[in-house]
């Protein structure tokens, strides 16, 4: 497999989290893939790199977004497991980095507490632990942040194993599904060549969580003893789950716990923009039909069946780690497109990607006929 994560250096100056640690312990705890001579890794290795250029096309054809016709500000990449658990390592430390400085600039007397205070749920051996896990989860990642070996654009990788191991275990037509995969990693590729600047806003609100979660850092520790307590709480009433009305609120892990007011409106507005990210990519790969991918309604109804039959232990951890609120966001983000390209047309909806004021916000998402009143968006009919 191809790879291009560079390994992950630390500073003596910040050892809140050790990124050395956190890339070698994700790539050692990686499960093996599926058995697989070296002559089949290569031909599906190709065969990945040349249905990922074929969906180039069918994602203009469908988001109407010229950015699909030239991608070469950023890159393909298709890796093993432990690639993308290394390459995430180097992403998080991308994004957490910023705020790290800025506590240790403007609370130097915190910093060495912090560390101690967070070792338990900071150190790079959990982050590694994690990684390790979803790193057999993942099909495709298009990361915008840690820029590529031209030194532009972000790159795209198609995690090979996992792909061919889901292909496998609900028998369908690998190259009909490899396509269905690359259809809906290509369009994060698109929105973020649509909209350059979205990047750039992305990481600064990224940047603004963190750097709030790391000022409270002296209160995280009573903070992260309530949410463990709350992982106890009797079912209805569990802490897990965002509170305060009937609004969008959904179960987002045990962050959810964590936040003050302003933490929580950084991470609706975070919310937001990756529900429309992610509903935006849904609607791309299920806007093909049989004449593009062949088989495509017998991987859909197989692959939304799949998540029935995870373990116990799975469904502990994906709702920790908050991935079934993330699949929620497929879902609300998948209706908030939808309605707005069934009112306005796609070149209404393709608004969105033009300034950063056109982003919906959470409460939007719930409610698209609000944000197409507010961009005043003339309606079909």
């Amino acid at each position: 497999m191809e790879s291009n994560s560079p390994s992950v250096q630390s500073t003596p100056r910040r050892q809140l989290i050790n990124w050395d640690l956190a890339a070698s312990s994700a790539a050692k705890l990686t499960p093996a893939g599926p058995t697989m001579s070296p002559r089949e890794i290569a031909g599906a290795v190709q065969n990945l790199r040349n249905l990922a250029d074929a969906s180039v096309g069918h994602v203009h054809a469908i988001s109407r977004l010229d950015a699909a016709r030239d991608l070469r500000d950023s890159e393909l990449l298709v890796v093993d497991r432990a690639s993308w658990a290394k390459a995430n390592a180097q992403s998080f430390r991308t994004l957490l980095e910023p705020a790290l400085d800025h506590l240790a600039e403007t609370r130097p007397e915190a910093f060495s507490s912090a560390s101690m205070t967070l070792g338990s749920a900071l150190t790079g051996a959990q982050l590694g632990t994690i990684l390790a896990f979803l790193s057999s989860k993942v099909l495709g990642q298009y990361d915008p942040f840690v820029p590529s070996r031209n030194g532009m654009g972000g790159r795209l990788m198609l995690v090979a194993p996992n792909i061919i191991s889901v292909e496998r275990e609900l028998s369908v037509n690998p190259s009909d599904f490899r396509l269905w995969v690359c259809l809906h990693e290509q369009t994060h590729r698109v929105q973020f060549a649509a909209a350059p600047w979205l990047k750039d806003h992305m990481t600064g609100h990224i940047s603004e969580l963190s750097a709030g979660l790391m000022d409270k850092a002296d209160t995280l520790s009573e903070r992260l003893g309530n949410a463990v307590k709350s992982l106890s709480a009797p079912k209805g009433g569990s802490a897990l789950r965002k509170t305060g009305g009937d609004g969008p609120g959904q179960d987002m892990g045990i962050l959810s716990v964590l936040q003050d007011p302003e933490d929580k409106a950084r991470l609706s507005h975070l919310t937001a923009v990756m529900s429309l990210l992610e509903g935006h990519a849904n609607v791309v790969m299920d806007g093909v039909d049989a004449s593009i991918v062949p088989t495509v309604k017998t991987i859909r109804r197989r692959f939304n069946a799949r998540g029935k039959s995870r373990g116990p232990l799975e469904k502990l951890i994906r709702q920790l780690l908050g991935l079934d609120a993330k699949m929620r966001q497929y879902s609300d983000g998948a209706k908030f497109v939808r309605r707005v390209v069934d009112q306005t047309g796609m070149d209404g909806f393709n608004l969105v990607w033009e300034a950063e004021g056109n982003l919906p916000t959470e409460q939007e998402i719930h409610a698209p006929d609000e944000w197409i009143d507010r961009m005043s968006i003339r309606r079909h009919g």
